[in-house]
Parts: C-alpha cells; sequence; structure tokens
C-alpha cells in the first residue's frame, strides 16, 4: 500500500507522495514519510511541480513531510528562494535584471533572510488549501484548518486556523499529548498499526 501510486482502490485523485516522488528524479530537497498522501480535483500527479512554490534551490532549504499525513487539494508549501531583502530602504531585487545593476550589487550579495527547512510531523491533516510558509515546524498530530496561512510553528496535536493561523484548540492536553508522543504510534510496524486500528480511530489506544 505505501509504494501504491493510487493508494485508494479506484480513487485516481489521490497519490502517494512517496510513490510520486520517486518518480521524480529532479526534486532532491524534499523527503516525505511512508503512507502520506495528496488528493487533488485536477491533477494530484502535478503536486511536486503546482504545490511546492519557488523551489529553485537557492536557499539550499528543504521540505521533510512526515508518515501517514493527509494533504487536501490545494495544500501549498513556499520556499525561501523567491525571498526579498528587507533590511534597507527597497524590496526591489535590482540584481534580477543583470547589467551594470547587478555589478552594483550581485545578488549573491543581497541581505536575504534565512528562513531554513520546513518540516511536518506525522499525522498531520491539512485542510483545503491550506498555505504553509517557508522555515515552519508543524508537529505530530496537528490539524490545519481549510485555508488557513501558516506563518508560525505549531505545535503537536494542535488545530490551527485563519489568516495567520492561531490555534483554535489543542485536541488533547499536555499528559496525553506527551504520552501520544511516546508511544509514536506511527513508527509501529505495519501489522501492530492494522491490529489497533479501531483503537486509533475511535478512542484511547493503550499507551504502550
Amino acid at each position: 500500500m505505501a509504494d501504491d501510486l493510487y493508494p485508494i482502490q479506484g480513487a485516481t485523485n489521490t497519490v502517494s507522495l512517496t510513490a510520486l516522488l520517486a518518480r521524480k528524479q529532479d526534486v532532491r530537497n524534499v523527503e516525505v514519510g511512508s503512507y502520506s498522501y495528496y488528493s487533488d480535483f485536477d491533477d494530484p500527479l502535478a503536486f511536486f511541480e503546482r504545490n511546492l512554490k519557488y523551489n529553485f534551490g537557492y536557499s539550499g532549504a528543504r521540505l521533510v513531510v512526515g508518515k501517514f499525513c493527509q494533504l487536501a487539494h490545494g495544500t501549498t508549501f513556499i520556499f525561501p528562494d523567491a525571498n526579498h531583502a528587507s533590511s534597507g530602504i527597497s524590496t526591489y531585487p535590482f540584481a534580477v535584471l543583470g547589467g551594470a545593476w547587478a555589478e552594483a550589487l550581485p545578488l549573491a550579495e543581497y541581505p536575504f533572510p534565512a528562513k531554513g527547512d520546513t518540516v511536518i510531523g506525522s499525522d498531520v491533516w491539512f485542510g483545503y488549501e491550506s498555505l504553509v510558509m517557508p522555515g515552519i515546524s508543524i508537529g505530530h498530530g496537528a490539524i490545519i484548518a481549510a485555508r488557513s496561512v501558516v506563518t508560525q510553528d505549531v505545535p503537536p496535536y494542535a488545530i490551527v486556523a485563519g489568516n495567520p493561523a492561531r490555534i483554535v484548540r489543542m485536541r488533547f492536553d499536555d499528559a496525553r499529548i506527551k504520552a501520544l508522543l511516546d508511544m509514536a504510534w506511527w513508527d509501529w510496524p505495519e501489522d501492530q498499526i492494522q491490529a489497533r486500528i479501531p483503537e486509533l480511530v475511535f478512542g484511547r489506544p493503550r499507551l504502550d
């Protein structure tokens, strides 16, 4: 199942991101964990081309997506490669026009802000057309509401919504979250996950 391009039988609008990434030899700065999928009403096969914006590779930033993540239609990740310098008077990237303007200050010398990697935990649910800005960390078990714009890190098991996204509530109390993070069910062997699916879906699984 984890290696099937279309993990849901009869549904061609949902693709395994792991299997899709394996077909994209030119995408070298993205990692995706097993069983994470993307659904799209138009063309899910174009995810890495359409939904990773400004991924030019200049910054060296990576996108890391954990296991069992669920990405709804239009989920988009912004890379920092098209950032503009904002520490001076103007944000205009003069050097991109070349010539004397590039000689005056080469693009490599611009004080572009460093954003770092975007890191997504496991079992994160992204709602319809959610947008994640560069350098964001989203914890395990978080829920990103439809059309949210994530501009700050999201703690594990938080539900966030809005633009900019804010925490609506936590899914569990602190003690429960710690126990769930320690349990890390997404790292269990497949047969153990299968045996305990009813607990994972319906109720409060044994924390062992």
